[in-house]
């Protein structure tokens, strides 16, 4: 067996290696910090040279999520990336693709706001990545990385996802994994698909009409109130479907544990320091990470919970996620909340004393 190749970079620059060698067609994007080394990465490259990719700059956010719906309507594995303020205007574009069932992925390598905020880390886009940030009743698939290798992995998966149930997906990342640099493996390299593999895996996709079929229209426009309603109860099946099928968690030293820290991303790396120091102390604390956001792991949180003594959620931000376990767990248990704003990230001292504070005391 081939030995695998180690090498070290950011966490942006994973996304933009990942997504080559993952076969994507098509990149288009705007610059903004703390993400702007993937498209400048993706430049370096040149892989228009290599795969045929095409790596486009346009003249704004909103011009890039429409460039990604042309694109991943005619079948073609095409991503956009960029930070909270940015993927906000992109927010119209992302609910078209979601009621037109359109495959398309987005990297948020989020930073703090509310507004233009700061440059600095922040995981506050949790409402507006799991909630669907445009109008109307639908999702995105939502994953969020904690390592450079996840933010590798997750470019592929993310592809893999969006075109299995014709749905927008969504790498939730932030400005410490984009920025920070780790040891990686890089996925295998896959070419892109070629026409007829695309005719064959995509019959919905505008390419041209042949004689034997109908056109294929792709629009999230229905002025029948009776066929729109048809088309959400449709939608609504294929949510539960990915809620059956697409969970992801890791759980973390929670089988003994008195009290979790649930924390996703970078807050569950801090989080894993926590509960070293905590177990240090004699304070038996476990950790669950979400690593799909949506779907959110409800059941898997409740079982975790059963027999503890409270939940501490961790999160680079004033509390949205909290909104999530405390649903889950439906007043079974305490629930409190700790985080840092403005981009301060907070230390896994701090967690610990939040949670003395709030549960021990």
């Amino acid at each position: 067996m081939a030995e695998k190749q180690v090498t070290l970079m950011k966490g942006n620059e994973a996304i933009a290696h990942a997504a080559i060698r993952c076969g994507a067609d098509a990149f288009f994007g705007y610059p903004i910090t703390p993400q702007s080394e993937i498209i400048e990465t993706l430049a370096l490259l040149k892989p228009w040279e290599t795969t045929g990719m095409v790596v486009l700059q346009a003249e704004s956010e909103v011009a890039a999520i429409n460039m990604v719906y042309g694109g991943a309507g005619a079948g073609k594995r095409v991503f956009t990336t960029s930070s909270s303020p940015g993927v906000a205007l992109m927010q119209e574009g992302i609910s078209y693709m979601a009621g037109a069932e359109i495959p398309g992925v987005f990297v948020d390598v989020q930073r703090g706001g509310p507004g233009l905020g700061t440059i600095q880390p922040s995981q506050s886009d949790y409402f507006q990545a799991t909630r669907g940030g445009g109008n109307g009743d639908y999702y995105v698939i939502v994953l969020a990385p904690n390592s450079v290798q996840e933010m590798a992995d997750f470019v592929d998966l993310a592809f893999t996802l969006a075109f299995k149930y014709r749905n927008p997906a969504m790498i939730l990342s932030d400005g410490v994994i984009g920025q920070m640099m780790e040891k990686v493996v890089l996925p295998p390299i896959k070419p892109r698909r070629t026409e007829e593999q695309i005719k064959k895996e995509c019959p919905w996709a505008t390419i041209g009409r042949p004689a034997d079929r109908e056109p294929n229209i792709l629009t999230s426009l229905e002025l029948k109130p009776e066929v729109m309603e048809q088309r959400n109860f449709h939608m609504q099946e294929k949510y539960e479907l990915i809620r059956e099928n697409e969970v992801r968690y890791e759980a973390t030293k929670c089988d003994d544990a008195d009290y979790i820290i649930v924390s996703f991303g970078s807050a569950a790396r801090i989080g894993e320091k926590a509960v070293e120091l905590a177990r240090e102390q004699g304070i038996k604390v476990g950790l669950f990470r979400p690593i799909t956001l949506w779907p959110f792991p409800s059941k898997q949180i409740v079982e975790a919970a059963k027999g503890k003594k409270g939940i501490l959620v961790s999160e680079i931000n004033a509390g949205q996620m909290i909104e999530d376990v405390k649903l889950a767990v439906n007043g079974q248990l305490p629930v409190e909340h700790f985080g840092r704003l403005g981009g301060i990230v907070p230390e896994p001292e701090e967690i610990v004393e939040a949670l003395k504070e709030k549960f021990i005391k």
